[in-house]
């Protein structure tokens, strides 16, 4: 199939700044237990009554009652995304804390629980009827980035581009080793958890805006979606903003892990709208193989090996974001992100180096600790202070 449809995609013009949103999901657990803590609706109705700082930031509830969520407003800097992320986390572990419960920043539930309450929502309920028990006992927490202003064109373009390079955002982020007590041997336990949702994967490639809606239609006649909503793959472009949306890493146990995500996924962008011929060939990869990096790059994490996107051959998973990094120059100069996402990649590779760490996020050994409930302070508890983030 031909690239045809997508060859008029149109690039920013020149000096123009993509913006960014950030979503961030976390669970509420009982301090004393660890349990979850089926309190979405206090713990919202809490921190509506705590200063608001008015800079388009918001707090909703997730698809359990043991889980919220945060959301940036529309940011032009990877500052902005920042202060946004840090005043949301802030609000809600202050909420949280004072309704008696704590926030959890980790991908999966890390301790064995009953399944849990379905949010009392229309969508969230026509979820749950048509994906059953699936719905209850997935309790996972991830870290959206959306990248605009685009039009559809661009959004499919811009997909096509993140496809190779998902695995290695995926592996920056791996933040899910324990799940129900167990390690699972994995990095990112999240990623399998959810790959038993349809369409939760790796998206296809869309060789026009019409190949994408008619995949999209397809899906919802073949009655595995609810109605109205988007597909569930790991990118996609948005259906009720003029965004595409990288949804492939787990939650970040800091502030700084959202914005390094945030960073390379700008210039990903970025690079695929100022440069489309040169990387439309180089987005048509074997759907095995990149599901293979995938898996890999759950399985290991930024530790371990990865799937070169290009040669398919193995590599370290930290050169792998080396190369991304320095391919990503010319766009993170111009966004003006060079330097922060520069040291941000550096420190997570240097985290990740150490024995304990799992690619610069938890320690396995605070993971262990979360999953067994005895707490520590530098374990997956958000900080009790709303200021020490």
């Amino acid at each position: 199939m031909s690239d045809a449809g997508l060859s008029a995609s149109r690039p920013p013009p020149r000096g123009f700044s993509l913006t960014l949103g950030v979503e961030e999901e976390f669970q509420l657990v009982h301090e004393d237990t660890g349990q979850p803590a089926p309190c979405a609706d206090a713990v919202l109705a809490h921190a509506a009554k705590l200063p608001n700082p008015g800079d388009g930031s918001t707090l909703h509830g997730e698809l359990l009652t043991s889980m919220v969520e945060s959301a940036t407003g529309i940011c032009t800097s990877l500052a902005q995304v920042r202060r946004q992320l840090t005043g949301a986390r802030s609000r809600l572990a202050q909420a949280a804390r004072e309704e008696g419960v704590r926030l959890l920043a980790l991908g999966v539930r890390p301790s064995p629980a009953a399944p849990r309450h379905v949010s009392p929502s229309e969508h969230y309920e026509c979820m749950h009827q048509m994906y059953g028990h699936l719905v209850a006992e997935t309790e996972t927490c991830g870290c959206h980035v959306h990248v605009g202003t685009l039009d559809k064109d661009q959004a499919v373009t811009s997909n096509n581009h993140l496809r190779p390079w998902l695995p290695t955002l995926l592996a920056l982020s791996a933040n899910s080793a324990f799940h129900n007590g167990i390690d699972t041997g994995y990095a990112s336990w999240r990623t399998i958890a959810l790959s038993r949702w349809p369409t939760t994967q790796m998206p296809p490639h869309f060789t026009s805006v019409d190949h994408y809606e008619d995949t999209f239609a397809a899906l919802h006649r073949g009655g595995v979606l609810p109605a109205g909503a988007n597909a569930y793959w790991l990118a996609r472009p948005s259906r009720r903003l003029p965004t595409v949306e990288i949804r492939v890493a787990d939650v970040s146990p800091t502030v700084d892990g959202a914005v390094l995500q945030a960073g390379l996924s700008r210039a990903l962008v970025h690079t695929a709208l100022n440069d489309p011929t040169t990387h439309q060939h180089r987005s048509r990869h074997d759907d095995q193989l990149l599901a293979a990096a995938l898996w890999t790059a759950a399985r290991h994490g930024i530790r371990g090996p990865a799937l070169h996107p290009h040669s398919g051959h193995q590599t370290l998973a930290a050169d792998l974001a080396r190369e991304l990094l320095i391919a990503l120059r010319p766009a993170l100069r111009e966004t003006g992100d060079w330097e922060e996402v520069e040291q941000l990649l550096a420190d997570a590779l240097r985290d990740g180096e150490k024995p304990e760490a799992i690619q610069g996020q938890f320690s396995r050994e605070g993971q262990r600790e979360v999953a067994s409930w005895r707490w520590s302070r530098d374990a997956a508890l958000l900080p009790p202070e709303p200021g020490e983030l």
